[in-house]
């Protein structure tokens, strides 16, 4: 893998917000904008940006019913990602 893209997939945990959403997915398994937006106590539109920059990253999947996205952690990440999500989850064990 490249340095730019290792670099985006580093960046894209490195917020504190970010780490928060994964966490709370981790916890409900899967969850829409406003749900998250709510738990972490930020607007629609920043919760937004959030979970867009993690969903490029490659950190979550999305699905979409009527007006209402979904977001979950990816299933299949590839082997930096999932060393990443590997270290968040394990955080919510201790």
């Amino acid at each position: 893998m490249e340095n730019v893209a290792l670099e985006k997939i580093f960046k894209a945990v490195a917020n504190r917000r970010r780490i928060a959403i994964l966490k709370i997915l981790y916890s409900q398994e899967k969850a829409t904008v406003d749900q998250i937006a709510v738990a972490i106590q930020l607007s629609f539109k920043a919760t937004s940006r959030h979970l867009n920059k993690l969903y490029n990253q490659g950190y979550l999947s999305r699905t979409q019913k009527g007006l209402y996205v979904r977001y979950r952690i990816v299933e299949n990440p590839n082997q930096e990602v999932k060393t990443i999500l590997n270290s968040i989850r394990t955080s919510l064990i201790r």
